[in-house]
């Protein structure tokens, strides 16, 4: 594979612009995409990884960090994949152990990859792979880990030729693996209501906004991340109710890559790409609008990577983290409530820091999505007691709610 690889070819200069100002000269940096999956085996997460007893200790860890950049063409200048470092840690019993890295090896040779000296490292055009086998993991005899008798670990690294992941990139999955696994709340009883009228009697109102309105804009849902890199198995009716893939022999994300990496990196990148193309929504604009109007104060809360909130001319307090921690968040006094629009359970504490404050927490969300022409129910984890619910789409209500202030100022 060729590395740069491109993302979207021959920008016009609406989308030079958009580069520049939102991603590659952004006050963070845009033109970096990065995930973690840890995924472990115990009595906590039973129900997803079938722990059945102290002999079932599997562990999967996914780390992928890419950098994009501009790329001269000679009409005009592309977005290149410019760097890509993927890492895989397995870690299962021995004969599943031994099993994974035979199937890795008939990959490599499937694939088209030279071993170079030694055994550990292969090439394949610009991209170069290593497999390193541990009867203990070294992480593990760090932290003070122990685990069942006859368990070994397999770590494979993916990356670009150019690149070399500096320490601190390679450790960060094993500091999110020590801040254990994330549970989930146990809900309370919120009250229905059927439109966002009530937000007229709580101005000023700050925002939190989760991945809904990101697919409003035709950006995929996070699911579909967990399907790229076979987060779960994929068996079952909804993505949160799947399974964890924790059984490296039926993990199919190295075979897959080391096989078609042209083909499996048209999937990676396919994230960033559809973040640049989108164009704020409806929904977005009318946050703009009741921002300009003085009814919503303070930045837009978001985790969401996709900029829409910030090219629709809002600020930002960005918050996505990898660990349980949660940054400060950018509160305004006097604000009234908070409303969490198309958000889940990725950032509760800070429903719960608004609650702290005495803020009324309103969602708006419609508590499910379209999948396959079907419609999957996916009810909201975190309302608690005295919070507001409204089972509507952003689209649709956010509008409404500028429509029906401006007919209302304060």
């Amino acid at each position: 594979m060729d590395i740069p690889y491109i993302v979207i070819d021959q920008l016009d200069p609406d989308q030079q612009q958009v580069w520049h100002t939102y991603f590659g000269d952004a006050d963070r940096p845009r033109y970096i995409e990065e995930g973690i999956w840890r995924r472990t085996q115990e009595r906590a997460t039973a129900d997803q990884s079938a722990w059945s007893g102290v002999g079932d200790a599997r562990r999967r860890i996914i780390h992928y960090r890419y950098r994009y950049g501009l790329v001269p063409t000679t009409a005009a200048p592309a977005i290149g994949l410019t760097d890509l470092y993927l890492y895989h840690s397995a870690s299962a019993p021995a004969r599943e152990i031994a099993a994974h890295h035979d199937a890795l090896l008939a990959s490599l040779v499937g694939g088209g990859w030279t071993q170079a000296p030694g055994g550990f490292l292969w090439t394949r055009r610009d991209l170069k792979c290593r497999i390193t086998k541990y009867e203990t993991h070294p992480q593990d005899i760090a932290a003070g880990r122990g685990g069942p008798g006859g368990y070994r670990s397999l770590d494979t690294q993916i990356t670009s030729v150019g690149y070399t992941p500096p320490p601190s990139v390679r450790q960060l999955p094993w500091d999110v693996l020590s801040t254990g696994f994330r549970s989930k709340d146990r809900p309370g009883t919120p009250t229905r209501i059927p439109d966002l009228s009530v937000l007229a009697d709580l101005r000023p109102f700050q925002v939190e906004i989760g991945c809904g309105t990101s697919v409003e804009a035709g950006i995929p849902p996070l699911h579909r991340l967990h399907e790229i890199y076979r987060v779960t198995d994929r068996h079952g009716h909804e993505p949160r109710e799947h399974r964890f893939t924790l059984s490296p022999t039926a993990d199919t994300l190295l075979h897959e890559v080391l096989t078609e990496p042209e083909e499996k990196t048209a999937e990676f990148v396919e994230m960033f790409r559809a973040c640049f193309l989108a164009e704020p929504t409806p929904a977005m604009w009318a946050l703009k609008a009741l921002k300009d109007a003085g009814h919503l104060v303070g930045p837009i809360i978001t985790n969401n990577f996709d900029v829409l909130a910030a090219r629709a001319g809002l600020d930002e307090c960005f918050m996505r983290r990898y660990d349980q921690a949660v940054p400060d968040v950018e509160w305004v006094d006097g604000a009234k409530a908070l409303l969490v629009v198309g958000l889940h359970a990725d950032r509760r504490k800070v429903q719960a820091r608004a609650r702290e404050r005495g803020m009324r927490v309103v969602y708006l969300d419609p508590e499910g999505f379209w999948h396959d022409g079907q419609f999957m129910p996916y009810p909201l984890e975190g309302p608690q007691d005295g919070d507001l619910v409204c089972r509507a789409a952003a689209a649709e209500a956010l509008p409404a709610l500028v429509n029906l202030l401006e007919r209302q100022p304060c």
